[in-house]
């Protein structure tokens, strides 16, 4: 792609993902950013290499696009709270290992998020990343015309309440459940992506629930399609940026019990919708 900037961006894969290099991501331009995002749009994921960032650099690079979130998982008495710490190791096995979007139980999913590596197994632990949009290209005819205009239902207590030790009607108090469009419509993009997953999509609504479970069954396997995927290993100052909105992720567990510890800075985006192209 054309930069205006002297960043360099080289695809991972003919469907998913780049890596930019040639930037500090501790001191950036606008240019810069700019160039970022233009590759964030085409490629739904980029990664960075050899970056050394302080937590403030990390929340202050995010800062660039958009407002940040904070997640329940964060710890109140964290002093910069817009991180999330993702570690494992001897005692904790990796749970991130499943397709899924990131806090689509929320009303506003994120935008994106930046993940960065801060200790890493020697082998294992890579992030794989799907591009949803492609996921919907592919469905049959037939299949598209069954979803589209169709809502599921997000559930914050289907991956937190054993994870925050809270009860199920406690979370959903707090963060009921919301619908979204099962084919949204990319705000910049304009793009139609298929937006399931398997950590928090729970039903689809009017539909029978047997019928619905299947339904979504089929649809939370096309992100497991290798022609649409991008793997990425990491080591100590990696970074990755994905576009929640056009992409899935899967955070291979291979590495138990080596340790593997990852922090994490979310970006806030604005509510799903869908308008026929």
């Amino acid at each position: 792609m054309m930069t205006t900037s002297n960043i360099t961006v080289s695809p991972l894969t003919p469907a998913i993902g780049a890596e930019i290099g040639n930037v500090d991501l501790g001191q950036v331009t606008e240019q810069e950013i700019a160039d970022i995002r233009a590759a964030l749009l085409k490629y739904k994921v980029v990664f960075f290499r050899e970056q050394a960032l302080s937590q403030a650099q990390h929340i202050s690079l995010a800062r660039w696009f958009g407002e940040l979130e904070i997640h329940p998982a964060t710890p109140r008495s964290q002093s910069n709270p817009e991180v999330l710490h993702i570690a494992h190791g001897p005692e904790s096995k990796g749970q991130e290992n499943f397709w899924h979007s990131d806090v689509t139980w929320r009303e506003k999913p994120s935008l994106g998020s930046i993940l960065k590596a801060v200790e890493v197994p020697a082998v294992g632990g890579d992030t794989l990343f799907a591009n949803m949009v492609l996921a919907y290209e592919l469905l049959p005819e037939n299949m598209k015309e069954a979803i589209t205009g169709r809502v599921a239902v997000h559930d914050i207590a289907r991956v937190f309440a054993q994870r925050l030790n809270k009860s199920a009607e406690e979370l959903r108090e707090r963060y009921p459940p919301v619908e979204h469009p099962i084919v949204r419509t990319h705000p910049e993009t304009g793009e139609s992506v298929l937006y399931v997953n398997t950590a928090f999509t729970s039903h689809i609504k009017g539909m029978d629930r047997d019928e619905s479970s299947k339904l979504l069954r089929t649809l939370y396997l096309t992100a497991a399609n290798p022609e649409i995927q991008c793997r990425f290993r990491w080591k100590e100052g990696s970074l990755a940026f994905w576009d929640n909105r056009a992409s899935q992720h899967f955070a291979s567990s291979d590495y138990f019990p080596q340790v593997r510890k990852m922090e994490r800075v979310t970006i806030a985006g604005d509510r799903p919708f869908w308008r026929s192209p």
